[in-house]
Formats: C-alpha cells, sequence, structure tokens
C-alpha cells in the first residue's frame, strides 16, 4: 500500500512505525486522517470510517472495478475504465484543474521517479542533468513528479501517472551558440535525442523545446534566425500541420526529422521500442 501510494504521487504526512499517515486520498481533508499499517498492509480512513486492503482501495480511488484495477496492477500498459470525472485526474493534473502550488525542488531521489524515466530509455547522467524532483500542492493534495523547467519559471511535470505543468506555462531554449536548431514538442522528446547519441560526440545545436504546440507560431522567429532548424515533431495531426507550416516558410532552412520514427507516435516512443541497443550507464538504485 505505501509503494503504490508512493506511484500514485502521496507521501506520508508523517510515520509512526509501522503506521504511516496521509491526507486522505478519497476525500478533502485538513488534518490527515488516512491511516496505512504496513505490516498488515491494511488501511483505514478515521475521516469515513472505511478500511481494507489494497483492492478495496484501488476500486475506490479509481471508481473502478475489481477486474479492472488488478489489470492495472498486472502491468502499466493496461489501464482501468475510469468515470469522465476521474480521468482527468488520473491522466493530467494540470493547470486547468486548479493552482499547483511549487513546495520543493531536488535532485531526483524518489524510486518510483527514477525507474519511470528509466522506463523511458533515458539514461541516469541524462535525467540528473535535465529534471528536477517537484514536490507540490494541487487542491490541498501533495504529489511529486518529475520537473522540467521552462524559461519562465515554471515546471512540465511528469510521472507514470500524471501530466502536469505549473503556471507560468512557456517553452523551454537552450542556447549553445550554434547557428543550428532542434525542435522538440515535448521534453522526453528532447532527452531521447541526447540518448540517442549518449557518450558518443554531439553536434554543436541549440535546443528548443516547445512544452506545447501552441507555442510554435510564437516560436517561429527564433526558429527562422538559425541557418538550420531541424524539427522533431510529433507523429500527429497537429505535428504534421506544425511541420507542413515550417515547410511552406523555408524548405532549405526547415528539416522534417520524423523520419527516423516514422511508424512510431514521437521519438520517446521509437527510443522506447528499439532503444535496447543504446548503452544505459546507469548508477545502482538507490
Amino acid at each position: 500500500m505505501v509503494d503504490y501510494l508512493s506511484k500514485l504521487g502521496f507521501t506520508p504526512h508523517r510515520i509512526t512505525e509501522p503506521n504511516y499517515w496521509y491526507y486522505s486520498p478519497l476525500h478533502e481533508e485538513r488534518t490527515p486522517s488516512f491511516k496505512i499499517n504496513r505490516k498488515l498492509n491494511r488501511w483505514k480512513d478515521w475521516g469515513t470510517g472505511e478500511s481494507g486492503n489494497i483492492v478495496d482501495f484501488g476500486v475506490k480511488y479509481h471508481k473502478c472495478n475489481e477486474s479492472n484495477f488488478l489489470n492495472l496492477l498486472q502491468g502499466p500498459g493496461v489501464k482501468p475504465v475510469l468515470h469522465k470525472d476521474v480521468q482527468k485526474k488520473y491522466h493530467g493534473l494540470d493547470e486547468e484543474a486548479g493552482t499547483i502550488k511549487i513546495l520543493r525542488v531536488k535532485p531526483i531521489a524518489s524510486l518510483p521517479l527514477i525507474k519511470y524515466f528509466r522506463s523511458r530509455r533515458i539514461p541516469d547522467d541524462i535525467a540528473h542533468a535535465y529534471l528536477k524532483e517537484v514536490h507540490y500542492e494541487l487542491n490541498s493534495k501533495q504529489y511529486y513528479a518529475l520537473g522540467f523547467p521552462n524559461n519562465e519559471g515554471g515546471y512540465e511535470l511528469r510521472n507514470q501517472y500524471i501530466k502536469a505543468a505549473s503556471k507560468p506555462k512557456a517553452p523551454t531554449f537552450f542556447d549553445n551558440g550554434s547557428k543550428e536548431l532542434a525542435v522538440f514538442e515535448g521534453f522526453f522528446n528532447f532527452l531521447s535525442y541526447k540518448a540517442m547519441l549518449h557518450q558518443q560526440p554531439q553536434p554543436n545545436r541549440n535546443f528548443l523545446i516547445l512544452n506545447s504546440t501552441s507555442f510554435f507560431e510564437k516560436e517561429l522567429p527564433k526558429m527562422q534566425q538559425h541557418e538550420r532548424t531541424f524539427l522533431y515533431l510529433d507523429n500527429d495531426n497537429t505535428g504534421q500541420k506544425c511541420t507542413k507550416k515550417a515547410l511552406d516558410l523555408d524548405p532549405k532552412k526547415f528539416s522534417d526529422e520524423r523520419g527516423l520514427y516514422r511508424h512510431h507516435g514521437d521519438l520517446n516512443k521509437w527510443l522506447t521500442a528499439f532503444g535496447s541497443g543504446i548503452k544505459q550507464q546507469q548508477r545502482q538504485s538507490p
């Protein structure tokens, strides 16, 4: 139960072995009343009087049946059928769902977060160079995730269960003094590019991570300032539309690099599928 709540992004408010106390994941509250007895691996919500095992919790938290929840536990690729009001909470805690308050930012130390970026085929040294462990509050509940900073002080937030962003939302630009630029939609695609060339000579390029294709047109002048701009956008309708717009503007300056991963949704999906040959220099798990 403690490990599963950690994967969901919940951290204990206090620990008095064998009891771990949390703000309840099942309802709003001001005083932590959700207790897990780690020895018995059972929970009790003193705010409602409910109690049970991990399956009982999963059914209540995800609002699904036992079979769907067990499927979720058996594999990361299987998701339960969720009610619409839970889908947003489960798949994307973004700034529209409430105000995200950053509590603290530190080097990545959480094992679930380390396992997560490794599952995306990102080597440890690259992850630690560009990502942080960000703890934040949303709707009076605390979570943590991998954080990728933008140029305005906000963070893109990701873990196995959520896709979120803190305000202000903005792109991320790395100026390496180059006349060439590589453009990515999301930061995992940027990290995938770095992983592809891991421990190999890398071309000197600047990098622009849009963090949202809504910034594409606004960032076009920056792209056009470079002699060559390489586009590593997603293989979807939006990626196609943005790529076409750039090529129509200047086919000699812009280059569509999606042929590398043409049978996959984006660069990270390609890396995850075929990246086993890329050497992973990883530290020992904590």
